[in-house]
């Protein structure tokens, strides 16, 4: 850490927010005055088509420490939040939304987990909701509930955009896609695995409408199934598909030798009309698909040049 490098930087991604923006910065600053905190704030527009870069512009003059991005058109959220994490410096980063709905009161309390708790991230958990209960809360739980039995994280509310990271967690993780849902899950995989979690206070929305749509559902399901996919097989493709494709082919081998030892020792009737000979010969063309799927993959990882780009703790060298 250098002694320029502020001890927060804040990054709040945004689409269309622009009566929120000036009370929140207000709110902020508050916060960050009472406790005397060295800090940036990073606004990220995700392609608002309202006044939002116009408030933020005028912010900007009275706040000197707002710093600002606007994209040209929305890209989404996890965009604006690995641009964001591209540009923060300082030694603990915090996100939290536009819409007031997290409080910066909690900054103090998520800033003390990671300095005295030794943890790489925190997540708020919004354990008491103003959302609708059926449209919107219930979801969510069914939502969180697979995260954490597939990921093995056991966090209560993976989507809370309010979270707190060290620096060189931020600067190891790359957030694509829809996969902001999923930022925990990202640290871990990358050996992060030092994840809290702190309950925080939900406001109810005062300005604006909500971003939640329900096809985030379907959509957050099949990305937390494909990032799972990639924690684990991402530099080893051959044990995934390979092991499938083997264990096809060895069953689909073992009915057919079975079929044969009928047809020839036991002399039963035409095996080519059986269902179990068609099951046998499925098994293994798609036992062999797997495993050349596998190994065509493991040519590409090979020939990748990321792959071995290793995420490095910490680097001691000798003097010469």
């Amino acid at each position: 850490m250098t002694n320029t490098q502020p001890k927060l930087s804040i990054l709040v991604p945004l689409l269309n927010e622009e009566e929120s923006l000036t009370p929140l910065t207000q709110w902020i600053d508050q916060v960050i005055t009472e406790h005397n905190y060295s800090c940036e704030l990073i606004f990220i527009d995700d392609g608002s088509t309202d006044n939002s870069w116009q408030v933020i512009r005028q912010l900007s003059t009275k706040y000197p420490y707002i710093k600002a991005i606007k994209f040209l058109r929305n890209y989404g959220k996890s965009a604006a939040l690995n641009v964001g994490f591209d540009q923060a410096k300082g030694e603990i980063i915090i996100t939290m939304d536009a819409d007031l709905q997290d409080s910066p009161e909690e900054i103090p309390g998520l800033v003390q987990m990671i300095d005295q708790g030794g943890y790489d991230l925190v997540s708020g958990w919004k354990q008491k909701r103003f959302d609708p209960k059926f449209t919107k809360n219930l979801p969510s739980k069914l939502y969180n509930w697979a995260a954490r039995k597939i990921s093995g994280i056991q966090l209560n509310d993976f989507n809370c955009g309010l979270k707190a990271y060290k620096f060189k967690v931020v600067k190891n993780i790359e957030v694509y896609g829809e996969m902001h849902r999923y930022i925990p899950v990202i640290a871990k995989n990358s050996g992060f695995t030092k994840i809290g979690e702190k309950v925080v206070a939900h406001q109810a929305r005062k300005y604006g409408v909500t971003k939640f749509g329900y096809s985030r559902f379907i959509n957050g399901f099949l990305d937390l199934l494909s990032i799972s996919f990639i924690g684990k097989f991402g530099k080893r493709p051959m044990h995934f598909f390979g092991a499938i494709g083997s264990l096809n082919t060895l069953f689909g081998m073992l009915i057919l030798a079975y079929l044969a030892f009928s047809k020839l020792v036991m002399h039963t009737s035409n095996i080519d009309d059986r269902p179990l000979f068609f099951l046998g010969m499925l098994l293994v063309i798609v036992g062999v698909q797997l495993f050349i799927a596998g190994f065509l993959a493991e040519l590409i990882i090979r020939n990748s040049q990321e792959r071995n780009n290793y995420k490095i703790d910490d680097i001691i060298q000798r003097a010469e």
